[in-house]
C-alpha cells in the first residue's frame, strides 16, 4: 500500500470544507482521534488534556492549534503545507483557538473531541454552536476512494487468513478467553498493527451479542459466536463467524444458521442503486421475521467502517440515506436464543465499485457455511 501523502490530505480537507457550506456550518473543529488522521495524517504520540485541534473553515485555509512542545512531532508528521498557531503552558489555548473562529459561528466538532476543550470554547465564544459531526455531517468520511478501499480489503482478507486458521484450534475444554487470545495473536500474525475486539460467545453467552470472551469453559455441542476486527494499513476489519463444536448439530441450530445465512445474502442482495440504507436493514430483517424469529433480531443490520470499524452510514430503520458508490458498511444478522446459542454472520461489503456498478462486493470472502471445530 502507498504511503497517504500531503495532497490525499488535502482533498479530503477542501471535500470537508464544501460539506460544511453546503450544510450552513462555518468549518469543521478536529481533535486527535480518527478523524484528525483522516485529515492530517497526525496522531499525537500522547492524547492529554493539552489542546490540538485542527480548524477547516467552510471558507479560507486551515489552521492547526498544537502546543508548542508538540510543533516538531507535528510538522514532521503533517508537513509544512498549513499554517500552525502554538500556544505554551500557562498560556489560554481557548483564546488562541477562538481566534481562528467566527464568534457567532456554528461548528461541527469531532466525535472524539473532550467535552473539556467544548466547554472552553464555549466559554470564549458564547454566541457560537458547536454541534458532532455524526449529527451535522454524518456522511464526512463514508465514501471511500481506491486506496481506502484497498487497505479495507487487505484487512479483511487478512481476518479471513485468521479465521481460517483459528478452525484448525482445538475449542473444547479450553476457555473462551483462550480461545479470543489465540485468535487475537492470529490476527496480528496476519499483519494487523492493532486488533480492536475478539469476541468468543460459547453456548448461551452467543445469545449476548457483545458478550466478552471470559471463563466460560467451551463444551462439546456448542455454539460459538466469533466476533473479531481491528486495523492493518490503518483500516479496520469486523466479521463474524458461528462455528459448531463437534458435528452433531440440533434441528434447531442447523435451521438458525441457515436462516441467518439467507438473511445476511438478502441484505447484501439489497445493496443496489436508489437503495436507502435502511433498504438492507428491512431485507434482512423480513428473512428472520419470516422464518419466527423477529424478536430475537435485536439490533441493526449493519453500520460503516473505516479508520474506525464502527462510523456512518448505519443499516437501521430510518436510515433514509441513499447507498453511494464507495460506501463500505457490514452486513450483519443475528438471531440471539436466551439462554441457548445465538447465531451471527457479518461481511464487509463495498458499494458499486468498478466492475460491479449494481451491487455490493464482499470483502470477506471465508465461508458462511456452520463450520465444524474440535
Amino acid at each position: 500500500m502507498r504511503p497517504f501523502t500531503p495532497q490525499d490530505f488535502a482533498v479530503r480537507r477542501r471535500r470537508a470544507a464544501a460539506q460544511a457550506r453546503a450544510a450552513g456550518l462555518a468549518g469543521i473543529l478536529v481533535a486527535p482521534g480518527p478523524d484528525l488522521a483522516y485529515f492530517l495524517g497526525y496522531t499525537p504520540t500522547a492524547v492529554t488534556e493539552r489542546l490540538t485541534m485542527l480548524v477547516v473553515p467552510a471558507e479560507g485555509d486551515p489552521t492547526v492549534v498544537v502546543p508548542l512542545l508538540e510543533r516538531g512531532d507535528l510538522e514532521q508528521a503533517a508537513g509544512d503545507a498549513l499554517a500552525v498557531e502554538t500556544w505554551n503552558d500557562g498560556d489560554d489555548e481557548y483564546a488562541t483557538a477562538s481566534r481562528l473562529l467566527a464568534p457567532d459561528g456554528r461548528y461541527a466538532v469531532s466525535d472524539s473531541t473532550w467535552a473539556l476543550h467544548v466547554l472552553g470554547l464555549q466559554r470564549r465564544l458564547a454566541d457560537a454552536r458547536f454541534v458532532a459531526f455524526t449529527d451535522s455531517l454524518p456522511m464526512l468520511r463514508a465514501v471511500k476512494d481506491a486506496e481506502e478501499i484497498g487497505r479495507l480489503a487487505a484487512a479483511g482478507a487478512a481476518a479471513d487468513a485468521a479465521y481460517l486458521d483459528v478452525l484448525g484450534l482445538t475449542f473444547s475444554g479450553r476457555r473462551e478467553r483462550d480461545v479470543a487470545d489465540d485468535l487475537a495473536q492470529l490476527l496480528r500474525a496476519h499483519g494487523h498493527e492493532h486488533v480492536d475486539f475478539t469476541l468468543v460467545c460459547a453456548g448461551e453467552n452467543g445469545a449476548d451479542p457483545h458478550h466478552e470472551a471470559g471463563d466460560r469453559v467451551i463444551a462439546e455441542g456448542d455454539m460459538v459466536v466469533l466476533d473479531f476486527g481491528g486495523l492493518l494499513w490503518g483500516y479496520g476489519s469486523d466479521t463474524s463467524r458461528t462455528v459448531h463444536v463437534g458435528d452433531e448439530l440440533t434441528d434447531q441450530e442447523r435451521e438458525v444458521h441457515d436462516v441467518v445465512r439467507a438473511a445476511q445474502q438478502a441484505g447484501v442482495d439489497a445493496v443496489r442503486p436508489g437503495a436507502m440504507c435502511q433498504d438492507v436493514d428491512r431485507a434482512a430483517r423480513a428473512v428472520i421475521t419470516e422464518a419466527g424469529y423477529g424478536d430475537r433480531f435485536i439490533h441493526r443490520t449493519g453500520h460503516g467502517i473505516g479508520t474506525t470499524t464502527h462510523e456512518p452510514p448505519y443499516m437501521v430503520e430510518g436510515e433514509e440515506r441513499l447507498i453511494q458508490p464507495g460506501m463500505c458498511f457490514s452486513v450483519e444478522p443475528g438471531i440471539y436464543l436466551p439462554g441457548q446459542f445465538g447465531v451471527r454472520i457479518e461481511d464487509i461489503v463495498v458499494a458499486f465499485p468498478p466492475g460491479s456498478p449494481d451491487g455490493a462486493v464482499r470483502l470477506n470472502t471465508s465461508t458462511r457455511e456452520v463450520q465444524v471445530v474440535a
